[in-house]
């Protein structure tokens, strides 16, 4: 069992948004079974807890949609890491960008918004794409004095896995609650795809646990 401290334990709900849940336009296979397990942890057992949100503007360049000649799933460059053309998701001010209506949003202490800038994508919770832009999470961190972080949501092969690569870089404590998350497996498929395997990041030394061994 792993006992949490509430004063220094953080809870990462990361981009738990209509679009990603099942029926969205990036639907996850049995994302929704997470939205519960999630509650439960902010619920009884998480003093801080915070929520990611990806809120594109509708010309972002990551949209197939606003490219030529492309497929969904294609490499593309931004000049920096090269991040994936998807389905248009998470528009800014549109329902699938919403928390889905299921998921206690009241426990939320902080929402960050990433993904805004129409040029570069943003997969972890801490950086734009450019690995230099911050999203304001990691000082908001440090001001808590938070010790170790606890990640949630979607999708595990992406924005939970570069986010918690981040926070394992930035000297935290690092765990993946492995119940409330899971991946998405249509961009597989693509030899070139970024999805970052749970083996490459135990290799970094993030901790798998489920929910069931969490205590006070």
């Amino acid at each position: 069992m792993l006992c949490i401290n509430k004063k220094t334990d953080v809870l990462i709900v990361v981009d738990v948004q209509n679009d990603f849940l099942e029926n969205g336009v990036l639907s996850i296979n049995d994302s929704n079974q997470i939205i519960s397990v999630i509650n439960r942890l902010m619920t009884y057992f998480f003093d801080w807890s915070v929520a990611t949100q990806d809120w594109h503007p509708k010309d972002h360049k990551s949209f197939i949609c606003n490219q030529t000649n492309r497929k969904k799933y294609d490499d593309f460059d931004f000049n920096y890491r090269s991040p994936m053309l998807w389905p248009r998701h998470a528009v800014q001010n549109t329902a699938g960008a919403e928390f889905p209506k299921e998921l206690k949003q009241e426990y939320f202490k902080l929402i960050v918004r990433k993904g805004w800038r129409k040029d570069m994508d943003s997969y972890s919770a801490f950086y734009e794409n450019d690995r230099k832009t911050s999203t304001g999470l990691l000082g908001w961190m440090h001001e808590i004095n938070c010790k170790r972080i606890f990640f949630t949501g979607l999708a595990e092969n992406y924005c939970v896995a570069y986010s918690a690569i981040d926070a394992v870089k930035a000297g935290f404590i690092m765990y993946i609650i492995s119940d409330a998350t899971k991946p998405i497996e249509n961009t597989l498929k693509n030899s070139h795809s970024e999805a970052i395997s749970r083996q490459h990041l135990q290799d970094l030394g993030v901790i798998y646990i489920s929910s069931m061994d969490i205590t006070l």
